[in-house]
């Protein structure tokens, strides 16, 4: 009763963007729940193909900040409305027009573009409706939610696969559906006054450190993304009901993860929160590149599906970046393009990285691919270790903990 009633006292921009938070964790988890089998399913693609695939997917990331700049009269709100759009015609698109590989690619690139121009866009309104002092705990609250959403589209998609003989029509239908439920909200919110004109186009030698280390991440996340999945499917043959299930329990870690991580980017800071992602995610990329090599086939899998749950929630750590963004910007206005910039240069770099991981799993193995994501594990720690935040902006960690205290009092 005591939640309901301080939902109840929210903002109603705020609510509206939970709400509509809450419909795209839904749309997109469904959606990636199945996309990797009905590929497998439909097109029985190799490795390779399946890397080549990630370049219409991949190729809307490196063109977002010019399709935000040629969208520049869009305030971030109708801009987001706009991306739902997207989503849901590629969405329903693929699932219904697809008779060959070449026509598909074709709708998994407008997917993509809604799915590209939202990324920067859920971190700039969510920071936009954050109280000073707790962006990072705003942006923990509304990706916790994100993941509980995710955990009903995966469960959504286990049963539905498992008891209601649901098809790949099906879930994207679903998925486009709710999308363009979260495009009416957006389009219901005040609008924020707009970028200027060629605002996206303009790069500051002062977010240099911020560019490179979203870079790594691009990198390493599109070996996840696109490998790791992948070689569940195609190596440990499972099937679309534990994608699923494997989602749900990122989802439901993520629920309690999401919350915690905000408050100790608000606590300990941006500097610590990412040498910790790093650490972490070099002893992830060498146990899923090698377990099935020096451990037996089901012991293997289990520390497969750990691997894959934990890079999940590291996958949350990208909220330090938005909020270390967020506190060495020279004005509140190049937050967004800044943001949305990240995006194109990070696609630059992560569609090279689909592309040679494929090669290399083809010529090497899977699991040298896994030993590349290390590499920019180890360079990311050190490019975090020069982070260096304004003195205005440093945690107050007594401050926060008394003022938390006093809060929870009341």
């Amino acid at each position: 009763m005591s939640l309901l009633l301080h939902f109840r006292k929210l903002p109603r921009e705020l609510k509206l963007f939970i709400f509509a938070s809450i419909l795209i964790g839904l749309a997109f988890n469904i959606y990636d729940s199945t996309f990797n089998n009905f590929l497998n399913s439909k097109f029985s693609i190799s490795g390779f193909q399946r890397s080549f695939l990630e370049v219409p997917r991949e190729i809307p990331g490196f063109l977002v900040v010019f399709i935000s700049a040629l969208l520049w009269f869009l305030c971030s709100r109708r801009l987001a409305g706009l991306a739902m759009l997207f989503g849901a015609a590629g969405s329903w698109l693929a699932g219904y027009f697809s008779p060959t590989f070449g026509i598909m690619s074709i709708w998994i690139f407008t997917y993509s573009v809604g799915n590209h121009i939202w990324m920067p866009l859920s971190s700039a309104i969510g920071m936009e409706l954050a109280d000073k002092g707790h962006v990072g705990t705003r942006l923990g609250q509304l990706n916790s939610l994100r993941n509980f959403a995710a955990i009903i589209g995966s469960f959504v998609v286990f049963l539905g696969f498992k008891y209601l003989k649901f098809t790949f029509n099906i879930t994207f239908t679903i998925t486009a559906i709710l999308l363009c439920l979260a495009a009416i909200l957006f389009f219901r919110m005040e609008p924020k006054p707009r970028h200027k004109q060629g605002s996206f186009l303009v790069v500051h030698k002062e977010y240099n450190l911020y560019y490179f280390l979203s870079i790594l991440f691009g990198s390493r996340k599109q070996i996840f993304i696109t490998f790791a999945p992948w070689v569940l499917v195609t190596i440990f043959k499972q099937p679309t009901q534990t994608m699923a299930t494997l989602l749900m329990v990122g989802g439901i870690i993520g629920i309690f993860f999401q919350p915690l991580l905000g408050k100790m980017i608000d606590t300990l800071g941006e500097k610590k929160v990412l040498e910790a992602e790093s650490v972490a995610l070099v002893f992830v990329c060498l146990a899923y590149g090698f377990a099935r090599f020096i451990l037996p086939e089901k012991t293997a899998l289990i520390v497969t599906f750990v691997c894959f749950l934990v890079d999940q929630v590291l996958m949350s750590v990208n909220m330090a970046r938005a909020t270390y963004m967020n506190k060495i910007a020279l004005s509140p206005e190049d937050v967004q393009p800044a943001l949305t910039f990240s995006v194109t240069i990070d696609h630059v770099f992560s569609i090279s990285i689909a592309l040679v991981g494929g090669l290399i799993w083809n010529t090497f193995g899977y699991q040298y691919v896994f030993l590349i994501g290390v590499l920019i594990a180890v360079i990311n720690f050190f490019a975090a270790r020069r982070i260096n935040i304004p003195e205005q902006h440093k945690p107050a960690l007594a401050q926060i903990t008394v003022r938390d205290i006093s809060s929870s009092d009341s």
